[in-house]
């Protein structure tokens, strides 16, 4: 009758999370923050209707797996080597920021130094899982803080490694240099072997099972892929979250990406609630009760210790100050690998048994948090234009300066964003004598507007106060030409509201972009995605020698495409 205990329990997690997620999301609240809440309720410390967490905690630790392999699905392993400089600078900069400061903090309560030491380790990482999440239902993960805030999660994946290493040498455990180092070889011999065996049998492998046409056998193939390569790196020592992210970077490669990524989707969706339920889980209402002011003073502590150093990190890499508030708010919690290095350390003198638990309590809390700190973070960037003092540090022209040439400025074009785009657009106007100004957020694009351009200034086109000094009253057009969709959707309600005829462009990367746009007051949404196909639709029918008539009738259509006629393809 185990397996009716079993069934039983899957019940009871299932009907409360799919209750109190609907709930959450009636009065638009995270879905993760309403699966924790659910593990907090049905956990053994407060109703006791599951008793057995392992059990849930062994579906939880596939779905951790399945979510970390879509997500290297969606990067491929060239997307990944763009971002090695994120990964390195990012990551060296915040993680050891992370453990310098909390050591620091620690020694000023008497803490050992290798108590210390540890507690910087359990600081230092954040949550994979709740943050790609975050990031992925948010269509964030492209965007610029998503790529910096992936960058920082891949190196503290891969930091697990030596900080489990670490902890037989911390605790005192009789151990010889040599025997450490052969382990973190033989670990980088694994990862290394198996991700060059999957670069060359994986491919071959899908492509005799697609010709199958059997869709069960494909998944049941991508699911040992994702699966097998995870256990076979985890073995190794490494993290299982990062064994299953480059099982997913693997078969991203191939051409069969996007079909393993659509069948993925409805079991990542089952399993990684489960894992966000098993966080909740782990939380004691009892312990928080008794313990109210010290865990409230580990969450201050830990949310606003961790914002300052991402959002330093970011800075120094020469983010924008709305990047680096928007990752800081992403990574501001303790992650589920911190709860691994606690409990490998259990038996040791490392850490006091009391304070892991409301050490426990406090990281759980934060990850509970992080969802709304996520949602609330565009409405906290949306001023972050208004920081005079900093700015005169970064040496950049505000928006409250361009109140003297836009006085007398009529039918002007404000330009969001000087990126490539922008820069065509802004040559394009000087030629055609027609006057404008740049707004853009990155300190470096600013400066590099001035010079190139003139009339570029440091603010975000979210606020409605940087848009009345840019004169959105009296402009003619206002051309948005940012990557984060949240932003763009912000700026256009912020223009729409301040001048009610202002004809507003945007560009977008997504057809799934166009219609919030559209609704939220654009009048006209250029979508990559759809300019990309007409572009590849016409070049082919060239190739083929199709009348020129012929071709710019089939791009028309391409161009004419509804949203939802697109989401078929």
């Amino acid at each position: 009758m185990d397996e009716l205990v079993y069934l039983r329990d899957l019940v009871v997690i299932l009907g409360f999370g799919a209750i109190i997620v609907a709930v959450f999301q009636r009065f638009r609240l995270p879905s993760i923050a309403g699966f924790i809440l659910s593990g907090i309720i049905v956990g053994p410390e407060s109703l006791g209707l599951i008793n057995d967490v392992h059990q849930v905690e062994v579906l939880a630790e596939i779905g951790v797996a399945l979510l970390l392999f879509g997500i290297g699905l969606e990067l491929s392993l060239d997307k990944l080597r763009r971002l090695w400089k994120l990964i390195l600078a990012g990551g060296i900069l915040q993680v050891g920021l992370s453990i310098l400061v909390a050591f620091a903090i620690s020694k000023f309560y008497a803490v050992p130094d290798r108590s210390a030491l540890f507690i910087g380790f359990l600081v230092a990482l954040s949550s994979t899982a709740i943050v790609l999440r975050g990031l992925q239902q948010r269509g964030e993960v492209d965007a610029p803080h998503g790529r910096l805030t992936l960058g920082i999660l891949v190196f503290q994946d891969f930091s697990v490694v030596p900080m489990m290493l670490a902890i037989p040498i911390l605790s005192g455990t009789d151990i010889h240099g040599g025997q450490l180092l052969g382990t973190l070889l033989e670990s980088l011999v694994i990862v290394a072997g198996v991700l060059l065996a999957a670069r060359l049998i994986v491919p071959r492998v899908l492509d005799y099972v697609a010709r199958t046409r059997q869709r069960q056998l494909f998944i049941l193939t991508i699911f040992l892929i994702c699966i097998g390569t995870a256990w076979l790196i985890t073995s190794s020592g490494a993290s299982l979250a990062i064994g299953a992210f480059l099982a997913g970077l693997v078969v991203a490669g191939g051409e069969y990406r996007h079909q393993a990524l659509a069948d993925l989707i409805p079991f990542r969706e089952i399993f990684t609630s489960l894992f966000f339920i098993s966080v909740g889980m782990l939380l004691a209402p009892r312990i928080i009760i008794e313990n109210i002011v010290p865990i409230l003073v580990i969450v201050a502590a830990l949310v606003a210790g961790k914002s300052a150093v991402v959002f330093v990190s970011a800075l120094a890499l020469r983010m924008s100050l709305r990047v680096s508030l928007l990752a800081a708010l992403a990574l501001a919690q303790v992650g589920e690998f911190s709860l691994v290095l606690l409990f490998a350390a259990q038996g040791t003198d490392l850490i006091d048994i009391s304070f892991a638990g409301i050490f426990i309590s406090g990281a759980i809390l934060t990850m509970f948090l992080t969802p709304f700190a996520m949602s609330l973070g565009p409405h906290v960037a949306a001023g972050v234009g208004k920081l005079r003092g900093l700015t005169r540090l970064l040496e950049v022209a505000t928006a409250e300066e361009a109140a003297d040439v836009v006085r007398n400025l009529r039918n002007h074009v404000i330009i969001g964003g000087y990126g490539f785009a922008g820069r065509q657009l802004v040559q394009a106007l000087k030629e055609c004598q027609i006057p404008f100004v740049i707004a853009d957020l990155n300190v470096e694009n600013v400066r590099k507007a001035s010079r190139e351009a003139g009339n570029a200034y440091f603010g975000d086109i979210t606020s409605d106060e940087v848009l009345s000094r840019l004169g959105a009253e009296q402009a003619g057009e206002l051309v948005i030409l940012i990557n984060d969709s949240g932003a763009v959707e912000h700026a256009v309600r912020a223009a729409r509201r301040l001048a009610p005829d202002l004809s507003i462009i945007v560009r977008t990367n997504y057809l799934l972009d166009v219609e919030p746009l559209l609704a939220a007051g654009a009048d006209d949404v250029i979508p990559a995605e759809r300019e990309a196909a007409a572009e590849v639709t016409s070049r082919v029918l060239n190739k083929h020698r199709v009348a020129s008539q012929s071709i710019g009738a089939h791009c028309a259509q391409i161009r004419s495409q509804r949203k939802e006629e697109n989401e078929q393809f």
